[in-house]
This record gives C-alpha cells, sequence and structure tokens, in this order.
C-alpha cells in the first residue's frame, strides 16, 4: 500500500466543495523558499486544502512570471492566475492582491515591520489556529515553520508517528521534483566519476560563510581520503579560485559568479538566460545531495536542504558553525516564533 505522503496534498480525497486554495508564497533564496513551501504544504494538508506554489516574486525571472514550474513538476498544480482577482481572503490583506508578493504587501501595508521576526503571521493564515473557512488563504514565511505545527501534525493519519525531518524528506520528494533538463545536467556532474565525493557549499557574497574554517575542515577531510572528488557550490568567484587553487580535482559547473556582494538570485538583469542560473543553482544544489560527504554552514538553508534531499547521515556532514552559539540560538527561536 502506498504511504500516507504519497497523495499529493490530499486533493484526491476532497469533495469539490473542500477543494478551497492554500497559495504559498516566496520571499529569499532557493533553499529558503523550498523549506518554507513545506511547511505550506503540511499546512494545506493539516487544513484540507489544495496548494498552490506561487514564485512569481522576481528571484531570478521577472516578476510575474512562476519560477517554480520551470525548476520542477508542476503537473500536480492547478493554475495560479486563476486566484489573481479573489477578494474572499485569508488574511484580509490579500483580498483583491493575489497577484501581488510579500515584498509588495510588507512594503505598501507593513513598512516599519520588515524586520520582525513575526511580521509573517500578518501575512499568512494562523498555523496553530482552526482554518479560517475562505475560499482562499494563504501561508508565507522567509523559514520553515514546522515546529509550530508539531501538535497538530502529532495526531494527523499522515504524519503522526514521523519527525520532522523525515516530514520534510519526503515533502521535498513529492513537490520538488527537478524537471528533465535539471536532472539530465546533475547526471552529466558525475559522468564517469568514481570514489568518495566530498560536496562542499560556501555562500560567500554576504561575506557570513567562514571560508578560513571551510578550507581547514576540507583540508582534513581531503586528507582522510586521497581519492576523493571535491564538488563545490558557491556563488563567489573569490571563493572558488580559493578552493581551486588549494585541491586538484575540484568540479564546479558553469554558471554565472558574483564578482561582488550582489546575491545571484537578485542580479538577474545581468543574466543572459536567468532561467538557465536559476536552474544551475538547483544543479548545484541536487549535486550536492549526490555527494557523500558535506561541508557547510548551517546558517545556510541551500545546503540544509541539499542535505535533506539527498539523506546525507550527520555522521558525513561537517557544519562549520556547529559551535556557533549564536547561530544555534538565532535558528532556535526563528523557528518557534
Amino acid at each position: 500500500m502506498a504511504e500516507p505522503w504519497l497523495s499529493i496534498g490530499g486533493a484526491d480525497v476532497l469533495t469539490a466543495d473542500e477543494q478551497r486554495a492554500l497559495v504559498i508564497k516566496a520571499k529569499g533564496g532557493l533553499g529558503n523558499r523550498m523549506l518554507s513551501a513545506v511547511t505550506g504544504c503540511v499546512l494545506a494538508e493539516l487544513n484540507r486544502r489544495t496548494p498552490y506554489i506561487d514564485w512569481r516574486d522576481g528571484m531570478y525571472v521577472p516578476p510575474g512570471e512562476n519560477l517554480y514550474p520551470l525548476l520542477f513538476d508542476a503537473s500536480w498544480m492547478g493554475e495560479l492566475t486563476d486566484f489573481d482577482q479573489a477578494t474572499d481572503v485569508a488574511p484580509a490583506c490579500w483580498s483583491g492582491h493575489m497577484a501581488e508578493q510579500p515584498v509588495d504587501i510588507i512594503r505598501r501595508d507593513f513598512p516599519r515591520e520588515h524586520r520582525s521576526p513575526l511580521l509573517y503571521r500578518r501575512l499568512s493564515i494562523d498555523l496553530a489556529g482552526p482554518d479560517p473557512g475562505n475560499a482562499v488563504a494563504v501561508f508565507w514565511s522567509y523559514l520553515p515553520k514546522l515546529k509550530r505545527l508539531e501538535r497538530r501534525i502529532a495526531v494527523h493519519p499522515a504524519y503522526a508517528g514521523l519527525t520532522t525531518k523525515a516530514i520534510t524528506e519526503n515533502l521535498l520528494d513529492r513537490y520538488f521534483r527537478p524537471v528533465d533538463q535539471v536532472r539530465g545536467a546533475v547526471d552529466r556532474v558525475f559522468e564517469g566519476r568514481a570514489g568518495p565525493l566530498i560536496g562542499v557549499h560556501i555562500r560567500f557574497t554576504d561575506r557570513k560563510a567562514p571560508l578560513p574554517k571551510i578550507l581547514r575542515e576540507l583540508d582534513r577531510l581531503a586528507a582522510q581520503m586521497p581519492g576523493a572528488t571535491v564538488f563545490l557550490a558557491t556563488d563567489s568567484a573569490e571563493a572558488q579560485s580559493a578552493v581551486m587553487a588549494r585541491f586538484p580535482d575540484v568540479i564546479t559547473i558553469d554558471k554565472a559568479l558574483a564578482q561582488d556582494s550582489t546575491a545571484l538570485h537578485f542580479a538577474s538583469d545581468g543574466f543572459a538566460d536567468p532561467v538557465a542560473e536559476a536552474r544551475n543553482a538547483l544543479i548545484d544544489m541536487l549535486a550536492l545531495a549526490r555527494c557523500d560527504w558535506l561541508v557547510h554552514s548551517r546558517h545556510s538553508t541551500f545546503s540544509v536542504t541539499a542535505a535533506l534531499l539527498g539523506r546525507i547521515p550527520e555522521s558525513h556532514q561537517i557544519d562549520v558553525d556547529r559551535l556557533n552559539a549564536k547561530v544555534a540560538i538565532k535558528q532556535f527561536i526563528q523557528a518557534r516564533a
């Protein structure tokens, strides 16, 4: 018998009257929006709604174009534009504004709260309370919020007995199946390669990744596995040069790299082919997921998502921020806010 999580959003067991929508909005990088969308998809099932993933916020592609189906199989999903003029919407700030995105609502309605960890509660239906009953509901959070759904998850037949990690892995498999072009490109990255693979992720445009620490850990791991190949995923030309100068066998994919501190997904005006660059980011993530070892910082949701996609055991992850109390405390609070 199929596992309960394999039915997409539970929509196949709902009557026509019950098929109300939960539109899942996005803001932030690829890892953020994937993990946040997992929360939204769980919420949709808990509330007996049909999920719709709306990435029309202008990451890589122009605002108004949905990035999600350009990266992932969206054959399960209905047409988002059906809701653009909807007025029976919760929260009310989205009524008549469903074609807009969180950044638009925040700029117009909550300009002084854009740094508040609780701002998402103004733009999303309540995670812990009853469903509002409107025809259309919206979920948005910059970060995953499954911790706030734990009590509801524990008594739901599709999720009871599963850990948050297992639920996240299962829903990533369900809703984030890469398009054929991406899957084929990842296959080609490792074509003909044998021996252990060490993945390393360095997000360096915001200077939050501790590059010297990452290089030291990579040195140590590579010394233990002399025949290993390093796969490097980074957004920075500087970081890529540092790694390639240090190790003899490094794989990278051919993609745009930032020469300054501008995050690549916000630099789409400079891309000759924005869709190709968006897919390159996903190829990096999926290639990291196929590695045997992962050197990264848990400060980055990009690499955390890669580890979840690849079921990379914690014993094979070297988290360079594992002793960073500031990062640990911040993440603990954010997950529960």
